[in-house]
């Protein structure tokens, strides 16, 4: 039996993109036991993927370096005696803990000075692996091959029960007369990467007029936009930001006929939940992290400026979300395809 250690990233989104790597280790050993290491505020999305044996919780902040905790949490790991660990962020202090775990392959690209500690470092050719989702599965292969494909596309298990309680603690009803709209309004990373407030409230008013019932849903950061939203509006919005677990949001967006996101954790699930998806871009580029679905449709200008990839739009005009205007989403809504689902 094999047992490996996949150090995840941080991020949200980057989580759900790492799961057609997990795919592709089963495939490759059949018996293996699949670890993940990985901050709290993720667990509940490794907890709907099939391949995860057990998520384990690095309990350290962005940044933060706390050297003796990961000698702790390291002499823990060592109990556990994994065959490899894959080291998905490429930071220094993330391919530290396995080494001194003393997991005999460690595995992951070069990145930050932390050679010493990678015994199957790999270069990146970003010309072959655009994709992170490509980048991150590509660490399966053994060294020198190149990547298997297709790759499957994340996929989230649902949790019926927790839905049904829920909505029941949120009074949310579902009817086939009125199919449910989900917004995400939020998007941890920055300013750069949300459309306008106002842009999401004009397209809520329509939604609610077309015959939809609209959730808002995202983290307790996003409760004030989900308001202004929902004011805004001028129709029946349900905010449910900062109202939810992220499991609860998992189970609550598998509930939409329709899901309209910035580029976030939550437009990756929605993907992931396999949901009709408005994907919009601004500042990042779905060249590199596009949601892994068919039923994805992206909105982005082709600007000159864009991508730029900062958190706050350096030249000060955020033109890239200013000039999509809410027109041009309700173009993408293939309003045939969603009554007919």
């Amino acid at each position: 039996m094999t047992s490996v250690l996949v150090v995840a990233p941080s991020w949200v989104g980057d989580a759900v993109l790492a799961q057609p790597l997990f795919a592709r280790l089963h495939e490759r050993h059949p018996d293996v036991t699949l670890d993940v290491l990985a901050p709290p505020w993720t667990h509940a999305l490794f907890s709907r993927m099939s391949e995860v044996h057990l998520t384990l919780s690095s309990p350290f902040g962005h940044g933060e370096f706390s050297l003796m905790q990961r000698y702790r949490l390291a002499r823990n790991l060592r109990k556990r005696r994994y065959d490899q660990a894959i080291v998905l962020p490429n930071s220094f202090k993330s391919a530290l803990i396995p080494w001194l775990a003393g997991i005999p392959l460690r595995t992951g690209f070069v990145g930050e000075a932390r050679g010493g500690l990678l015994n199957d470092a790999r270069r990146l050719d970003k010309a072959a692996l655009p994709l992170m989702v490509e980048r991150f599965a590509a660490l399966a292969e053994r060294p020198g091959t190149g990547l298997a494909r297709p790759l499957p596309s994340p996929r989230l298990a649902i949790d019926e029960t927790q839905r049904t309680s829920a909505l029941a603690r949120l009074g949310l009803s579902l009817s086939a007369q009125r199919p449910v709209a989900v917004l995400c309004p939020g998007a941890e990373y920055g300013a750069s990467k949300r459309w306008p407030a106002l842009y999401f409230a004009q397209l809520a008013r329509r939604l609610v007029d077309e015959g939809f019932d609209v959730w808002l849903a995202g983290s307790a950061n996003d409760a004030v936009i989900g308001d202004e939203i929902s004011r805004l509006s001028e129709r029946p919005c349900v905010n449910l930001s900062g109202r939810t677990t992220l499991a609860e949001a998992i189970d609550l967006i598998s509930c939409a006929t329709l899901v309209v996101s910035n580029d976030s954790g939550l437009m990756h699930i929605a993907a992931a939940l396999d949901k009709p998806l408005i994907a919009l871009f601004g500042s990042s580029s779905p060249a590199f992290t596009p949601p892994a679905s068919p039923h994805a449709r992206i909105v982005r200008l082709d600007l000159p400026c864009s991508p730029c990839f900062q958190r706050v739009c350096p030249l000060g005009h955020f033109n890239c979300m200013l000039q999509l205007k809410p027109e041009l989403v309700w173009e993408q809504i293939d309003f045939a395809k969603i009554r007919a689902s």
